[in-house]
């Protein structure tokens, strides 16, 4: 029997199913605002609207959001939530016992980048998913369109996660992901990056390079004693609002023997629109040793659980476990992670 919730825990509700399917951020915003409206209302207000029936009259409220609230109060599962519930199978077939194995996600964003949410709901959110885990990499200066952190924003979210790691909830890692900029440098100070647990090194401009200079642009970053995953590697897109884009080309056996060279984890990128990298190169990054790294690169709380889908293409390709660095207990990831620096 299906449970009904408060108006506040409904919307939000409504809002991580949403998420965790692509809905368009725009309409997963509605639930979200609507959800912080109403918990923001001292009680004697909560009551008298509940009273008449006038959540419409809340600014950051519409028909849809305000018949939810009005349902919840009610004393019933909303009719959106319920539909919502019956709709949310597993969003992949196959890996469900590797994607137990995961403790933690290595790529994740918050509203401080390009994210959707704070820190605190991205890491209850990862909480109740039961990881041990979870790394905040928001995007590096030079990718304004995403809203960079410059190195002062980085510290102030740096002392930010040391708060909330004195407060229950699963480990925050202080993290980035840094752009690999033409010459193959990384888009921060090294003085940032030192303190840093997890650095995700990713191509996020000039993605049609010939393949020779995307190949030693992107072994330079890999070389780097920061870089510790390669994101998204061919940086393609296949599906989603965004449209598609083709696979930057570059000579994959070098890349991968760089990364085995230099401790590097491959990202098998979870995020649908992605499915990175296509099955060939993962195969190639398989024969040649390296390490992986299953991430969600969530934007929003609802896709934490896109790592589904990464587990079940890992099995599927044969990807041996103990070679999954967010496999291992937190103090071997931070061994692993610090070792070149």
């Amino acid at each position: 029997m299906l449970t009904p919730l408060d108006p506040v825990s409904a919307l939000r509700e409504i809002a991580y199913l949403m998420e965790r399917v692509l809905a368009e951020p725009y309409r997963v915003r509605a639930f979200r605002s609507a959800a912080d409206a109403i918990a923001a209302l001292p009680s004697e207000e909560f009551e008298r609207h509940a009273r008449a029936g006038t959540w419409k009259q809340l600014a950051g409220l519409g028909e849809t959001t305000a018949t939810v609230a009005a349902q919840a109060v009610a004393g019933r599962v909303p009719d959106r939530l319920a539909k919502l519930r019956a709709e949310a199978g597993p969003l992949a077939v196959g890996g469900l016992d590797l994607l137990k194995q995961l403790r933690g996600d290595l790529h994740t964003h918050t509203e401080a980048s390009d994210g959707s949410a704070t820190i605190e709901v991205s890491r209850a959110a990862a909480t109740a998913l039961g990881h041990e885990y979870l790394a905040i990499t928001d995007h590096s200066p030079r990718l304004t369109v995403a809203n960079g952190l410059s190195a002062e924003r980085l510290q102030a979210q740096l002392d930010r996660l040391h708060q909330l790691n004195d407060q229950d909830g699963c480990r925050l890692l202080s993290g980035i992901e840094v752009d690999i900029l033409i010459d193959g440098g990384l888009d921060q100070t090294p003085a940032m990056l030192k303190q840093l647990d997890v650095v995700v090194s990713s191509v996020h401009s000039e993605l049609r390079m010939a393949s020779e200079p995307m190949t030693l642009r992107m072994v330079r970053a890999i070389a780097n004693p920061y870089t510790n995953v390669l994101g998204h590697c061919t940086g393609r897109l296949i599906t989603g609002g965004r449209g598609t884009r083709p696979q930057s080309t570059f000579d994959a056996e070098v890349v991968f023997a760089a990364c085995k060279q230099f401790d590097v984890a491959v990202e098998i990128n979870s995020r649908p629109e992605r499915t990175d990298p296509p099955d060939d190169l993962l195969a190639m990054a398989i024969e040649a040793e390296c390490l992986f790294a299953i991430d969600s690169d969530a934007h929003a709380p609802g896709q934490l659980e896109f790592p589904a889908h990464g587990a079940a293409r890992a099995v599927a390709a044969g990807v041996p476990p103990e070679r999954i660095v967010n496999t291992w207990p937190v103090e071997e990831l931070l061994s692993w992670s610090r070792a070149r620096r």
